[in-house]
């Protein structure tokens, strides 16, 4: 029998009780006409014990696709039966959100600025709001993404995959790709991980666009995650039984030579060293050059502006240092190639 939970859980000074669900804004100040600024967070919590998960969106201001992630999440029936209890933030970076900007005001970029400080810059000062009221009150995370401007990412996971647990989570959330990522200084990620909380980051799609297919993978992973964790009974929705590429590393392919792009490749798609993904011409069609891949592995990003200069970021590869590109307790089927790409 599951047991009645009686943990007193409080955000920014309001108690959300067992069974309640509260729509609650963090303060974050004011901006200079003095509007008020608030973080918004929804928290629902079970009548029963379980685990606090926390997800969040547009950490970056100009990533909203993890916004109707959130906002499905939320109105999905599930949650009425949830144990534990759920934190979901779909917007962090208000301030870059309302300018939409990946930065806040004072262009610094908050992924780069936790844990924060109480009386830091404006985004340390978010950073450390965020990890005082609602990291510190989890026991996981996930934290959802897309691509900078101009760039589209394929659905993946990113993640320290080292560690079994979170390996076990990467493999349950389903998306195509997981990318066993280093943590960067000053990011979410790091400042989790130095909580010892287990989290995922979920990239998919680019910024200021949503893109369906990346949402619904985004919905059913957090739902498939919210399993595994014991936080809903039920099997809410199919395992994704394509096999899943397990990357150890990943690099971007750049310009040869200044030119106007034709892109030829696909997300998704499965390439060999030598293979041409683009090719680069004078605005005349002249001048040829093609762009091949520099090593084998999986298209998980993909510069979507065609005009180049010489070094510009192309395509990001993911690769593995195996011969078996795919986790075999994972993989039901035969091949990542029958992945249809994200359709553009």
């Amino acid at each position: 029998m599951i047991k009645k939970t009686s943990k007193k859980f409080v955000i920014e000074g309001i108690e959300v009780k067992c069974g309640e669900r509260s729509r609650i804004n963090i303060d974050m100040g004011s901006i200079y006409d003095f509007t008020d600024v608030n973080m918004p967070l929804e928290v629902v919590r079970g009548k029963n014990d379980g685990p606090t998960l926390f997800i969040c969106s547009t950490i970056h201001g100009d990533e909203i696709n993890g916004i109707e992630i959130v906002r499905r999440v939320l109105k999905s029936n599930l949650l009425k039966k949830i144990n534990g209890t759920l934190i979901a933030i779909p917007i962090v970076n208000i301030f870059g959100f309302n300018d939409r900007s990946r930065y806040l005001p004072d262009r610094r970029d908050l992924n780069r600025c936790f844990p924060g400080l109480k009386n830091g810059s404006l985004a340390s000062q978010v950073a450390y709001k965020f990890m005082r009221e609602v990291v510190k009150q989890s026991d996981y995370g996930i934290d959802l993404h897309t691509g900078a401007f101009n760039r589209c990412n394929y659905p993946q996971i990113r993640a320290n995959i080292s560690d079994e647990k979170t390996r076990n989570l990467a493999k349950a959330f389903g998306a195509p790709v997981i990318i066993d990522a280093n943590l960067r200084d000053g990011s979410l990620r790091e400042a989790v991980a130095q909580e010892k909380i287990p989290m995922l980051l979920y990239e998919g799609g680019e910024a200021l666009r949503f893109d369906e297919n990346v949402i619904e993978t985004g919905v059913s992973g957090i739902f498939n995650f919210m399993r595994e964790i014991g936080m809903i009974e039920s099997k809410v929705c199919p395992v994704n039984k394509k096999r899943v590429f397990i990357a150890q590393a990943s690099s971007w392919l750049r310009a040869p030579k200044s030119g106007i792009h034709k892109i030829s490749a696909k997300l998704g798609q499965l390439v060999v060293k030598g293979d041409v993904l683009g090719e680069l011409s004078n605005p005349f069609g002249d001048n040829k050059s093609l762009v091949r891949a520099h090593e084998n592995g999986i298209i998980i990003g993909i510069s979507k502006l065609p005009l180049i200069n010489k070094g510009d970021a192309l395509f990001h590869i993911a690769t593995s240092s195996k011969g078996n590109y795919f986790d075999s307790e994972v993989a039901q089927y035969e091949s990542l190639e029958n992945v249809d790409p994200i359709n553009r």
